[in-house]
Order: C-alpha cells, then structure tokens, then sequence
C-alpha cells in the first residue's frame, strides 16, 4: 500500500497507528492541535492489559521499551470505606497482566518510535469536507490544508473527523471529577500515603468517592468523584483554587482525614473534568476514505480501558491496511466490522463498573465485583 494515511491527533491510539504503519511501509502523517510534544503534561499511570494494550505494542514491536518503564508494585489495589476501613487490599500479584506505566514515558516511547517529520505540531482542525471518491480536504487554524486519501480521526471526544460518519455527539453522564495532586507523599503526606496504600485507592460511598494512584517519587495522584449537576459544576469558580477546593472537599464532610487530606492537602490546583460518553452501541456506515478510532469511536466513562482500546485500535486498523494492500475499503471494512462489537462489549462493561463506584450499595459493590472478577481470571 502506497497510499499515504492522514492522522488527525497525536494520542496514543494515533502514535500506535502510525507506528504499525511504519513497520508495514506504508507512510502516514500525524496532524497534532498540540504545538509540540511538551505543551500540557500527559496525565499520571495506565494500567496495560494484556488482552488489548500489550498485544498493540506487541504489533508494534515496543513491547522491550514498555517493559523497561513499568512502575513495578503498582498492580496493587484496595478499597476504603468513608471511615478509611480497608474492605478489600490486593496486592501486586506480579504476574504483569495490567502493569502501570506512565502516560507521557509510553507516549514518549511511541513518538520516539517514528520517522522525523511524522507528527507536523500545531495543527489544529478547523473543518473538514468530502471531496469524492473517498477523498477528504482538511483545514487547519493556519489556513493551511490537506488532502486526505485515507482519512482517520484520531482526535480524542470531540473529534472533528466524527461529523463526517456519525451524528452522535458526547453527553455527560452525570458525574464529574476533580484531579488533585500531593508530592513526597510518604514524608510531607504519610497518612494519606499509608490509605492510598502501593498502588490504586478507590475510597467511596453513594454517589460520591476520592480514587488515588501512587505513582514514582512519592507522587499521590487523586481524583475526586461526584454525581453533580452540570450546573453544580459550572457554579464553581475553579480560578479561586482555595474556594474550590473547600466546596469540594465539604462534600466529604465526616470522612477520615487522611483521605479528605488528599483534596484539602492538594499542592497543584484542583482541575473538573466531566465524564462525558458516546452511545454503547456508537456505529456508523462505512463512508469511503474514512474511519475513527479510541475515543473518537467509543468515548466511555474511565474504566482503566480507554487508553488500551486506542492503542489496540490503532494497532488493528495498521494491521488491516497491512493486510489489503490493494483495497482500501477493504480495509476499512474488517477493522470496523470488529470495532463495532469490541467497543460495544467494553463500553457496556465501563458504564456497569462506572454506576457500581456510585450505586447505593458502594463501595461493598465494588468489593463484590473485584472478588468475583478475580475468581474468573
């Protein structure tokens, strides 16, 4: 295949895309909003399945790299009560099935994996039309364009490649998080260090939860959970970091101190982020000359799957286009045909776990489902 690949978005699932390519011989280019690979960081620990996310670097052929930034002992998790009662602990079993590494070091192995010249940074897209024959022309904010002969929307949530397949458009779920960090955790924080525990913490109770990783340098990384209102959102001034946090943290009044500490004690600026979903069953028909991948496909609530998927999607859209040289919409056609289904089954599941977190009955539902998942694997 000769045929140049036009990439919108230089996440994971794009890198991984381009990646495979490569290994096949067949030249793409990513067109990347970001001005340069350092312009925001690139959020904390992933947790790679064996099942989907290895098997992409596997396809890859990054799976040595992966292995070398694991954050080993971060496999372990336990879940907390509101009183700091540890109700499940499990600890890193070191089989390697889910290892954490972090987002920016897999990033980092995946830009570092591609031809100079790839990536073109600073690229935002502005519009998109057909031109026929499978045929794309894209806009950038610089007033540049290109001509897409395979066009594959890479470009996160509110992809502007979507519109051109599906009307679907991301609606909010109903809950929100707010991200918070603490540094040296063990000596400035060692309370809320000991709660969080080696790995994962998921601390919660109806409708409300503070979920933590411990991540390399003592580092503490919270994320706050609540199901509010977009207008309860909105009503926050998350300029004025101090007030924001204490509204926020006055929705766990009453809770153990070392875990409140992980919002009160927060030494960058608490940052909202809505959960926001596509349909389980988002679909669309094949339109020629175009497709999407991760979440662009299937935006779903945080199930520890997102990052995996995109990467597994990259991989597997590579491999098709490897394997129909000759047929693009052949291509197309397979990759799709198994997407649909895949992304259905996981965004199924991450809605179930999503309301399990929040339901009534938490955090026992999800010291049931833990135990029970860890019985079938």
């Amino acid at each position: 295949m000769t045929t140049p690949v036009t990439i919108i978005g230089a996440g994971l699932g794009g890198l991984t895309l381009a990646r495979v390519l490569h290994v096949h011989g067949i030249p793409a280019t990513i067109y990347e909003a970001e001005t340069s690979p350092m312009a925001r960081a690139q959020g904390g620990l992933l947790d790679i399945h064996d099942y989907n996310g290895q098997l992409a670097l596997k396809a890859a052929g990054l799976f040595e790299e992966f292995l070398g930034i694991i954050h080993k002992g971060a496999e372990a998790s336990r879940v907390l009560d509101k009183d700091a009662t540890v109700l499940l602990d499990e600890p890193d079993d070191g089989t390697g099935r889910r290892p954490e590494v972090h987002r920016g070091a897999l990033r980092q192995i995946l830009l570092d994996s591609l031809p100079v010249g790839t990536i073109q940074w600073g690229r935002k897209v502005t519009a998109v039309r057909p031109l026929g024959g499978g045929r794309h022309e894209v806009t950038f904010a610089n007033g540049t364009t290109v001509t897409a002969s395979l066009l594959v929307g890479a470009d996160g949530a509110w992809s502007r490649i979507r519109p051109l397949l599906s009307d679907a458009k991301p609606e909010y779920v109903g809950t929100c998080l707010i991200e918070t960090y603490l540094f040296d955790g063990d000596t400035r924080h060692p309370a809320s260090a000991r709660a969080v525990g080696d790995g994962s913490l998921f601390a919660l109770a109806p409708g409300k939860g503070i979920s933590a990783h411990r991540e390399p340098d003592g580092v503490l990384h919270t994320y706050v959970t609540l199901t509010k209102s977009q207008e309860w959102i909105d009503a926050i001034d998350f300029t004025d970091a101090g007030a924001a946090t204490a509204r926020v943290a006055a929705e766990f009044h009453g809770w153990a101190p070392e875990l409140t500490a992980l919002i009160t004690d927060g030494e960058t600026d608490p940052v909202p982020r809505t959960v926001n979903s596509l349909p389980i069953e988002h679909r669309w028909d094949r339109v020629p000359g175009v497709t999407l991948l991760g979440d662009a496909a299937h935006l779903m609530p945080p199930s520890g799957e997102g990052a995996n998927l995109a990467m597994y999607d990259g991989a597997e859209l590579g491999n098709a286009l490897a394997a129909h040289p000759d047929d693009i919409e052949a291509a197309l056609t397979a990759y799709e045909e198994a997407l649909f289904p895949r992304s259905a089954t996981a965004a199924a599941q991450a809605s179930y776990i999503h309301k399990l977190c929040l339901d009534d009955n938490a955090p026992h539902s999800l010291v049931g489902f833990f135990t029970n998942y860890g019985q079938a694997g």
